[in-house]
């Protein structure tokens, strides 16, 4: 798996990182600090007491599981694409392109059963264990989804210039930095359910 997701340095004749690929990694380290912050906070509001613990949706297992696919097509695509097997990876970015549309359809269908439960990201009565549990996870599962979705963008446009030829064993920058992008976010929502599932033992 690490070497699925590690991405392929491009370095000019000094031997520097590509600027592109620089500014995805401190885009990538902002994130890490990010979630970890909010992770934390989850925690220490939990303990402060008045919390209320719920299952999370079953919609979001499917999501994983969509995710866990797109991600394996993303390697395939990048696989094949160092390999000038072109038409292999239009066929894996397409793949990955819809698993990733599922997965946000998946994540939708759980806000909705939440929704269904009474668990808004602004409940009117904040007072009953307020429901302030169901605003922080609202919020952690929207947050990655609207990073998910700008990785989406990512894969649509790397697909795009597939099609167009762009995309070769010569020119691999553009879905080298999609592969390292999608399968971060990957692993970030990974991360997120556990620690959502096993939160009411925290």
């Amino acid at each position: 798996m690490e070497a699925a997701v590690h991405m392929e340095t491009h370095r000019d004749k000094k031997g520097k990182m590509h600027p592109k690929q620089f500014a995805l990694m401190l885009m990538i380290i902002g994130m890490v600090m990010l979630f970890a912050g909010l992770t934390s906070a989850f925690i220490v509001r939990k303990a402060e007491g008045n919390w209320f613990n719920f299952e999370l949706p079953a919609q979001f297992v499917a999501s994983t599981v969509a995710v866990v696919v797109s991600s394996a097509t993303m390697i395939l695509a990048f696989y094949h694409a160092k390999r000038d097997n072109i038409k292999i990876t239009q066929i894996s970015l397409a793949v990955t392109f819809l698993a990733g549309l599922s997965f946000v359809l998946f994540q939708y269908e759980g806000f909705m059963d939440l929704a269904g439960r009474g668990i808004y990201f602004s409940p009117d009565n904040g007072s009953e264990g307020g429901m302030v549990s169901g605003s922080f996870i609202i919020a952690l599962v929207a947050l990655h989804l609207l990073h998910l979705v700008g990785g989406l963008v990512f894969v649509a446009i790397v697909f795009i210039k597939s099609l167009l030829l762009k995309v070769h064993k010569k020119n691999t920058l553009s879905i080298s930095m999609c592969n390292t992008y999608w399968h971060f976010v990957g692993i970030l929502w990974m991360y997120l359910y556990l620690f959502l599932y096993f939160a009411p033992q925290l």
